[in-house]
């Protein structure tokens, strides 16, 4: 009996001080997990943000129905910054001051994430699988910075490769906004054209809202400009496109990162994005649907929304599993530090996307891989991979 009742007190012993381990946790009570998001929902990159947001939900969803994590559920705020920065600062501090988040996932843009880093890294707060690609994604304090994929410069730069191994040209130019975002798939761009020994002609800088590209493209066409990169959003990269066409620069190449490589920009009617490029570090999701983990993820996504899924939902369904992976192995006793740790410990195999995910303590990037695709009879096509 005596035996008995020791053991009885060290688990309860055991189980209060986890409570309070979780009760000094910011997000985290005995029954809650607070995961929070700064995204594009109405904005120039909402292509991008909103069906990121409806893959992780429907992850979330389906762990909350059956009991969650360790007894907790997961809720999941999405504050809409547009792709405007004063809108993404206050859904930062609404997010860690109001709903005091345990973590961020999946929040979209460049200039949004770093400017948030000054609100997270002094509290420790995780900032995982960032809707961008840029390096500074895991900046010093990396700590509490978990990237999944390659970065915009090595997506540039070794797409640029490609293509003038390709197709043999040798001038290359860029179209960008000149933010971080920008700037750094320029960069990428011009460390392509230094390796494969190539010229960098000319470039050309762009708004966020900006519609008319015919100037722009008749000073590169007349610097005598073959492979473009494209360092824009969404719908201003299919309009260059579409208007490069009507001007009849057929031998201009274009090629996009994983900004660009979206199901709607490879579906754009009438064949208007017919033979664009995009490097990517992840692979199209409806290239592979006959593959077991693509096609029930698309069965799954369309019995609960209605709709097809589309590549940035597949990532953030992949991104919210991932989360889950590391919240189940740090036990219980859920803190910033536990959470880090186990998210160091991650390396699988992430079927859904097509890569190998490994993370260390001094390895915050879980896949380095470039795929570069074209869009060929309106889907993606894999054209080469690195």
């Amino acid at each position: 009996m005596k035996s008995l009742v020791k053991k009885v007190t060290l688990a309860a012993g055991l189980t209060a001080a986890a409570s309070m381990a979780s009760a000094e946790t910011q997000g985290v009570t005995d029954t809650e997990i607070v995961i929070g998001s700064v995204s594009d929902l109405s904005g120039v990159f909402a292509a991008v943000g909103e069906p990121a947001m409806r893959g992780a939900n429907l992850y979330f969803d389906k762990v909350n129905a059956a009991g969650g994590v360790h007894g907790r559920t997961i809720r999941f705020i999405t504050e809409d910054h547009g792709y405007q920065l004063p809108r993404a600062m206050q859904g930062y501090n609404k997010l860690l001051k109001r709903d005091k988040a345990f973590m961020m996932l999946q929040s979209l843009g460049t200039p949004m994430n770093m400017a948030g880093f000054k609100l997270l890294d002094p509290i420790g707060i995780p900032n995982v699988a960032p809707l961008t690609a840029a390096r500074q994604m895991l900046q010093d304090p990396m700590d509490n910075k978990f990237t999944s994929f390659s970065s915009y410069y090595d997506q540039a730069r070794v797409g640029v490769k490609y293509l003038n191994k390709e197709f043999g040209g040798q001038n290359v130019c860029a179209m960008y906004l000149p933010t971080d975002f920008g700037k750094e798939i320029l960069e990428g761009a011009h460390a392509g054209v230094k390796e494969a020994g190539l010229s960098f002609v000319t470039e050309t800088t762009h708004k966020p809202d900006e519609g008319d590209f015919v100037g722009s493209l008749s000073k590169l066409n007349e610097a005598g400009c073959e492979i473009v990169v494209v360092g824009i959003p969404v719908r201003q990269a299919i309009t260059v496109v579409a208007t490069a066409k009507k001007m009849g620069l057929a031998d201009m190449k274009f090629l996009g990162t994983s900004a660009s490589f979206l199901t709607v920009v490879a579906g754009v009617p009438g064949g208007v994005t017919e033979g664009f490029y995009a490097a990517a570090s992840w692979q199209d999701l409806w290239a592979r649907a006959d593959e077991p983990a693509p096609k029930a993820f698309i069965e799954e996504y369309k019995a609960a929304t209605g709709k097809d899924p589309v590549g940035f939902s597949m990532l953030g369904y992949a991104a919210a599993k991932m989360t889950v992976m590391a919240l189940e192995k740090a036990g219980p006793d859920l803190t910033h530090e536990s959470f880090i740790s186990a998210m160091e410990s991650l390396d699988y195999q992430d079927d859904l996307v097509g890569n190998k995910m490994t993370y260390g303590p001094d390895d915050h990037q879980g896949a380095d891989s470039v795929y570069v695709s074209v869009v060929e009879n309106g889907k993606w096509k894999k054209v080469y991979e690195e």
